[in-house]
């Protein structure tokens, strides 16, 4: 039976962020709320809880996985960014983009794109994930959550509990969140590629 944490979309309970945390480091799964709908996360260096996540979402290990970060800093430890993709992610973040890049040696390697050795990086603008961030110091290992046979991302918490409770150890309730898919960015080759519009302004990577 997973915890159900009700929290606050905008002013986020220190205990609450403090205890996920743990649960995260002592190799949870969580399911959160980003900018752009809920998702699975687990530690970064957790195989076993990545393991899980992809039994959850009936995914491979050559599914293109996510490093949810607080801030620049920390994605920059995690991806090989030059200075011009560096100024880009500076105007543009936090916000719904997904950036693809090449994944540096911090990047454990089940997490890489095994053809690419890509990683999707985020940096979203969302209260609950960035106090969880603070609290952990360090990036969730993240993917959208959308369960087996469906299209879309889950939004509804209540219904979440519903079907997952059994399954990870924590459902963090931030509200109904529409679904807003992120905005793609694959910066991993010598030209800027923009994979998926979403709800990120593509303009300023054309």
């Amino acid at each position: 039976m997973s915890q159900f944490f009700y929290v606050h979309p905008d002013n986020p309970q220190g205990r609450l962020m403090k205890q996920a945390a743990a649960i995260i480091q002592q190799g949870g799964v969580i399911v959160y709320p980003t900018d752009s709908g809920y998702a699975l996360g687990c530690h970064i260096g957790d195989k076993k809880a990545l393991e899980r996540i992809c039994n959850i979402r009936n995914i491979g290990k050559d599914h293109n996985f996510t490093l949810v970060c607080r801030d620049l800093s920390e994605l920059s430890e995690y991806t090989r960014v030059d200075n011009s993709a560096y100024r880009l992610l500076k105007s543009n973040t936090p916000g719904p983009y997904t950036f693809i890049f090449k994944g540096s040696k911090e990047v454990p390697k089940r997490l890489l794109n095994p053809k690419k050795k890509t990683i999707g990086i985020r940096v979203p603008d969302n209260a609950i994930v960035q106090a969880l961030l603070a609290e952990l110091q360090e990036p969730i290992m993240s993917t959208t959550l959308i369960m087996p046979g469906e299209e879309r991302a889950e939004y509804d918490p209540e219904h979440i509990r519903d079907i997952l409770e059994h399954q990870v150890d924590l459902i963090i309730n931030g509200g109904h969140l529409g679904e807003h898919p992120t905005t793609v960015i694959d910066f991993s080759e010598d030209e800027v590629n923009i994979i998926r519009v979403g709800e990120g302004d593509p303009t300023p990577f054309e």
